[in-house]
């Protein structure tokens, strides 16, 4: 085990692994897949809650269904590269709805955007009235998705 899971048994592993597969997994049935008593797994559930191993509950919703079928990933360079500067970007960031997750990154920009819109129209009018208006933004590089080879929040445990 890791540094960081070093507190972790095995069947704390799979209860994460098996929550992991479905957050919704009744107490009693999570219980058997760990071969523990539903009170013993109540409790140790509570327990990765509380530590911090489990950071919450929500449901996978279809973004074709939703109308927020485009996905774009944005490199973002900033203008400077003072706290200030990155502190009232990740300020402004944190409001719109449309951007999913901001990354800060090494490398040759300051920060990877994945975003979801309808459609090119959609992206082009964010882009033009909300992700170039962002404070200290200077470049930004656009990959709009084709194909979703793979997407998954699930960690190895």
């Amino acid at each position: 085990m890791t540094e960081t899971t070093h507190d972790l048994d095995r069947i704390d592993l799979r209860i994460l692994n098996v929550l992991q597969a479905d957050g919704r997994i009744a107490n009693l049935k999570l219980a058997e897949a760990v071969a523990l008593s539903p009170t013993a797994v109540l409790a140790r559930t509570q327990r990765l809650q509380r530590d911090g191993y489990i950071l919450g509950y929500e449901a996978r919703l279809n973004p074709l269904k939703l109308g927020r079928g485009m996905m774009v990933f944005v490199e973002v360079l900033l203008d400077r590269t003072t706290p200030n500067v990155f502190n009232e970007f990740k300020a402004a960031v944190q409001v719109r709805d449309e951007i999913m997750e901001c990354h800060m990154v090494a490398g040759g920009f300051d920060y990877l955007l994945k975003t979801r819109m309808a459609d090119m129209a959609a992206y082009r009018d964010f882009a033009g009235s909300v992700l170039w208006q962002l404070p200290g933004v200077r470049e930004t590089r656009t990959y709009a998705v084709m194909e979703e080879v793979k997407n998954s929040s699930r960690l190895p445990l």
